[in-house]
C-alpha cells in the first residue's frame, strides 16, 4: 500500500483516503495502492468508507495511458480498474462511499459499484465521458452502469456522456443521497457504523444473491475483453490513425 490509498481502521469502520495530491487519477499505481488497502479492508472484516481529498473525486482513467501508453500498460490499467469495480460490487462487507469532487469514468464506476453512495453539495460533475473524448466504453462499465442508473438517465449517460451534478446524480442513480459539504464526513460515518450492525454473513450471502446474475456476467467480460491483445489492439489503432 503507498500513499496514493492510505487505510486505516476504527473498530468496525474501515477508512481508505484517495490522495495524489491532483486529480486521483485512477493510474495502475493508484490501482494497485487501492487493490491493497481493500485486501486489508477484507482481512479486517470492515465495513469500508471510501473517500477522496481535494477537489476531485477522481479524474478517472490515467488518459496519458491510452494515448501514449504501452499495449502491456494499457491492459494492465484497464485490467486493475475493472477487478476493482467488480470487487467493490462483490465485497463481503458493506461499503460506503463519500463523493466530495468530480467524479470520472473508474471514479465514477467504484461509486457505482459501492452499497451506500453519499454526494456532497457542491459545483462538480459525475458521469461517463468516454464517448465524448473518443473511447469506447467498456462492457463491463456498461453493466455496472445498468444495474445502478435509472432506466431514464441510463442511455443519456452512457450513450450520450452527459454530466451531471451532484443532485441531479442522485436522481440519475449515481447517489443515493446528497448533504452538505460538511456533514460528508460526519454521514458517511454514521451510515458506516449502521451497517456495521448487520449480520455480515447474511449481508455477504444476500448481496451475492441479489447481484450473482450481473457480478458473473461482468466477471465473463472482463474475462474476455480485457486481455494482452486488448492493449495489442488499441496500439495498433492508435499507429494507423
Amino acid at each position: 500500500m503507498t500513499d496514493l490509498a492510505t487505510y486505516s481502521r476504527s473498530d468496525r469502520v474501515g477508512t481508505i483516503v484517495i490522495d495524489d495530491g491532483k486529480a486521483n487519477v485512477m493510474s495502475l499505481a493508484m490501482l494497485n495502492a487501492l487493490h491493497a488497502a481493500f485486501d486489508q479492508a477484507e482481512k479486517d472484516k470492515a465495513v469500508v468508507i471510501l473517500k477522496a481529498r481535494g477537489k476531485h473525486f477522481s479524474g478517472g482513467f490515467d488518459l496519458n495511458v491510452f494515448a501514449k501508453g504501452s499495449a502491456e500498460d494499457q491492459y494492465l490499467m484497464l485490467k486493475a480498474g475493472a477487478e476493482l469495480a467488480l470487487r467493490i460490487l462483490s465485497f463481503p462487507t458493506p461499503v460506503v462511499t463519500a463523493c466530495q469532487g468530480n467524479a470520472y469514468p473508474m471514479g465514477a464506476f467504484l461509486i457505482m459499484s459501492s452499497d451506500h453512495r453519499i454526494a456532497a453539495e457542491g459545483d462538480y460533475r459525475i458521469g461517463m465521458n468516454e464517448v465524448a473524448i473518443g473511447l469506447t466504453v467498456p462492457r463491463f462499465a456498461i453493466e455496472i452502469a445498468r444495474q445502478r442508473l435509472t432506466p431514464a438517465y441510463f442511455s443519456r449517460v452512457v450513450i450520450t456522456a452527459e454530466m451531471f451534478g451532484p443532485a441531479e446524480a442522485v436522481t440519475a442513480g449515481f447517489f443515493d443521497r446528497i448533504v452538505s459539504a460538511d456533514a460528508l464526513e460526519r454521514s458517511a460515518e454514521e451510515a458506516a457504523q449502521k451497517l456495521a450492525t448487520l449480520n455480515m454473513a447474511a449481508h455477504a450471502a444476500t448481496k451475492a444473491r441479489a447481484r450473482g446474475a450481473v457480478i458473473k456476467m461482468i466477471r465473463s467480460m472482463i474475462d474476455e475483453d480485457i486481455t494482452p491483445q486488448y492493449g495489442e489492439d488499441r496500439v495498433a489503432r492508435r499507429a494507423s490513425a
